[in-house]
């Protein structure tokens, strides 16, 4: 970023319109998915990735505004960066650490089944995980190939039940602003089986990453928010299993081509530990 960056100009001057100095340095960090954050003053400015639709996009700025589930974008229109990028505004919330010891779990499975019970809009698009599933089976090591291409011909498969849900949760996508934790980001909001949601914890969980008292808490107290994703009662992971063990391969593809420290090389060791077995 250089002082004659069009698209710095163009952040600072959104900054003094939205009644801020503007005048500060700003933190630019990029993400996985092409798209790029600006950290300026109190605010976030979320440059999205080329291939965003502008028409979705608009749809999921509004859905924000309207769901309590949400922390609330500053702005319920796309932007357009000078570079022809699309752009959102956000207020800057301290963002859930996933490394911590301890999380509020409870709360997590509660807000998700919030959002779950949300009726969609219309035109809503679908969530994003199949598309996900293909990218990671492209990306992924020989060894995982097969089994991706596997768990891509098992989603490939009208889903039944058509909800609300984030479509990339996990706990790098929780703020916690005056109110209290809420989600970010909503680039794959869509609609589908809301058990993708639970993906993540329930694949971790099952292949040892994630304690039982932690699981249960989120699961139990998901269940007492009457979440849709799993049965009230009873074994949840006839709901969970294709879900959890997508959330497993594709984190696991992500662990291998990663440069990581001794603690993520363990985590990524039980990751394909566990790709391995489903691969038997």
């Amino acid at each position: 970023m250089t002082p004659d960056d069009p698209v710095e100009s163009w952040t600072r001057a959104l900054a003094r319109r939205l009644g801020r100095p503007g005048s500060g340095p700003i933190e630019v960090r990029g993400t996985t998915s092409d798209t790029e954050l600006r950290f300026l003053d109190d605010l976030v400015v979320k440059l999205h990735a080329p291939r965003t639709d502008p028409g979705a996009l608009a749809l999921r700025l509004q859905l924000a505004a309207d769901t309590e589930q949400f922390v609330q974008p500053l702005t319920t229109s796309p932007l357009t960066a000078p570079d022809g990028r699309r752009a959102s505004v956000w207020p800057r919330v301290e963002v859930a650490d996933p490394d911590a010891d301890r999380q509020p779990w409870a709360q997590f499975g509660a807000l998700l089944a919030g959002l779950h019970r949300t009726p969609p809009p219309p035109q809503l698009p679908a969530h994003g995980w199949p598309h996900r599933l293909t990218r990671a089976t492209r990306r992924a090591p020989v060894e995982l190939r097969e089994l991706g291409v596997r768990l891509s011909r098992e989603t490939d498969q009208p889903e039944a039940r058509r909800a609300l849900l984030h479509g990339d949760w996990h706990l790098g996508q929780l703020g916690r602003g005056p109110d209290g934790w809420r989600l970010l980001d909503i680039d794959d909001v869509g609609v589908g089986d809301p058990a993708w949601d639970l993906a993540r914890p329930a694949g971790f969980w099952a292949c040892g990453l994630l304690d039982d008292d932690s699981w249960h808490a989120f699961l139990d107290a998901y269940r007492d928010a009457g979440g849709p994703a799993v049965p009230a009662a009873g074994d949840p992971w006839p709901s969970l299993d294709l879900p959890a063990r997508c959330a497993v391969f594709v984190a696991a593809v992500r662990a291998v081509r990663s440069d990581v420290d001794s603690h993520s090389r363990r985590t990524a060791e039980t990751l394909l530990s566990a790709c391995r077995r489903m691969a038997e």
